[in-house]
């Protein structure tokens, strides 16, 4: 039985999709030409027809060319990835993903100054963070 497709990004199908999130509708030469290293033509053909067999993008035809549109926004997939990784490797814990993060020596002072303010505002809704809130008659004060 062959492998189920995974719904993740591969490291070439991400730079792909990089290059889709930072120029918008492309053709494939296009694609190849705004990746950074020497890719063939066919690899890059190949794996966005696989990104659009996944849903990541899709294509409309103008002239003899293929022209391929991210489908989904970069901070839609990240956050994707992220759930994945979450159930993946931390149970579905926030906590043990964020005690991972901090136990890692690289974590400057700085982050974790801006991780605490984060987390003891996590509590709030959006009104409330950004210093509106709503009464009980449902009007913004």
């Amino acid at each position: 039985m062959p492998p189920k497709p995974s719904i993740t990004l591969t490291v070439a199908e991400l730079r792909i999709m990089k290059v889709l999130w930072r120029r918008g509708e492309c053709s494939v030469a296009d694609v190849v030409a705004g990746i950074d290293e020497e890719l063939a033509y066919t690899s890059v053909l190949t794996t966005v027809r696989i990104l659009e067999s996944k849903g990541y993008v899709t294509h409309r035809q103008q002239g003899r060319a293929f022209l391929y549109t991210p489908s989904i926004q970069e901070q839609e997939a990240s956050r994707s990835e992220l759930r994945h990784i979450l159930h993946r490797f931390f149970g579905n814990s926030r906590e043990q993903l964020v005690l991972s993060l901090l136990e890692d020596r690289d974590t400057t002072p700085e982050e974790i100054g801006r991780l605490k303010a984060l987390i003891a505002n996590a509590g709030l809704d959006s009104e409330e963070l950004h210093g509106t809130t709503t009464s009980s008659k449902g009007t913004k004060r």
